[in-house]
């Protein structure tokens, strides 16, 4: 899948993609609004990006679990180069020290994380601050013809970019759960 980065002005006109999106057989999680004005984007019924989402909250763990990783493995060899695992203890303290490190460094990661936007969205800050908004779809190879159909019907949209799409196995999971829970009574 690819990710389709667009921005406008315009709600009421992204409203109208949204629903010719839609109809068109792109699923709603494929489809997203990220603004700084999250109370219009809720009145036009827009499917707006999850707050937590708009920080590097995932990414930056992704990167501090990788950074843990090495320092545990660090941990591990120095204890084991330095003879301290042939001590009555054994091995037990240092892979307890090897986990506490990964733990600590994914953590430290998602600390530094939320304090940053998105690691996609960074390019759209200055856009988002002039009060603009960005549609992002992320489509299937077989869902380009719908989505350049669409946006060619709409000239307010400015092509802003391709991204790394959602994994389709996570979209396939969102409209599972939405199916289930539209089944709900």
């Amino acid at each position: 899948m690819k990710r389709h980065f667009y921005i406008t002005d315009n709600l009421d006109d992204l409203e109208l993609v949204e629903q010719e999106l839609e109809s068109s057989g792109v699923e709603t999680p494929q489809i997203h609004i990220l603004s700084e004005n999250d109370a219009d984007v809720e009145n036009h019924h827009l499917h707006e990006v999850e707050a937590v989402l708009k920080k590097d909250v995932v990414h930056s763990m992704e990167i501090g679990a990788v950074t843990g990783i090495v320092a545990a493995i660090i941990v591990l060899l120095v204890a084991y180069l330095a003879g301290w695992t042939e001590s009555a203890a054994g091995w037990v303290p240092f892979i307890f020290l090897a986990v506490v490190v990964l733990g600590f460094c994914t953590w430290e990661g998602g600390l530094f994380g939320i304090q940053e936007p998105h690691y996609q969205f960074k390019r759209f800050q200055k856009a988002l601050h002039e009060g603009k908004h960005v549609l992002f779809v992320d489509v299937a190879p077989n869902q380009e013809n719908t989505l350049c159909q669409v946006v060619s019907r709409h000239p307010k949209l400015q092509i802003a970019g391709i991204g790394e799409a959602t994994p389709s196995m996570v979209v396939e999971a969102q409209k599972k759960w939405r199916s289930f829970i539209k089944a709900m009574p």
